[in-house]
């Protein structure tokens, strides 16, 4: 049951994000604002930190497939991007202490990676016209606070059931 346990927690992140969209007020951070959650990237990118680069990137990159398969027309962006960022974080983490401020900021930092990867990858192909900047004040600078905010509430919580996924596998 417990290996089935991670696996379940990222499906329902995955659903979970959807679901969030859908129920969030409109205006909330302003008129036009666009909040886009990345609760299961974060949640990737803590496995990444406590748990470890290997498992990290193999999730991330199954997670990047199924979120490209259900969310976006164009298979890729997030299954290039997702292991992508884990393993720079797992570099990161190399040189970095793994505690959860160093977490929260990290994340952050990964978050604003995907963000600003997957804008540049959309205006690459055409898929949004808008310009660096009104993407900055309308979508880049609300996502990050909406994700720093889901980062303090669930990531002590993260980092404890990732903490004990590790010790369990050294059990083992």
């Amino acid at each position: 049951m417990k290996k089935f346990l991670l696996p379940l927690l990222f499906l329902f992140l995955l659903i979970f994000e959807s679901i969030f969209v859908q129920y969030l007020p409109d205006g909330i951070l302003g008129k036009d604002r666009i909040l886009v959650p990345h609760f299961l990237f974060v949640a990737l990118l803590f496995l990444t930190i406590f748990v470890g680069k290997k498992k990290g990137v193999i999730y991330a990159a199954i997670f990047g497939l199924l979120f490209d398969v259900v969310y976006i027309e164009i298979i890729g962006i997030y299954l290039f991007l997702y292991p992508f960022i884990s393993y720079l974080v797992s570099k990161i983490m190399h040189i970095m202490q793994a505690n959860f401020i160093i977490a929260f900021l990290v994340s952050l930092f990964a978050v604003a990676l995907l963000e600003v990867g997957v804008y540049e990858m959309d205006y690459l192909i055409h898929v949004t016209n808008l310009d660096f900047m009104s993407f900055l004040t309308l979508r880049f600078y609300p996502t990050l606070i909406l994700n720093a905010a889901f980062i303090i509430l669930a990531g002590y919580p993260l980092k404890r059931l990732f903490e004990k996924h590790l010790e369990s596998l050294r059990d083992e």
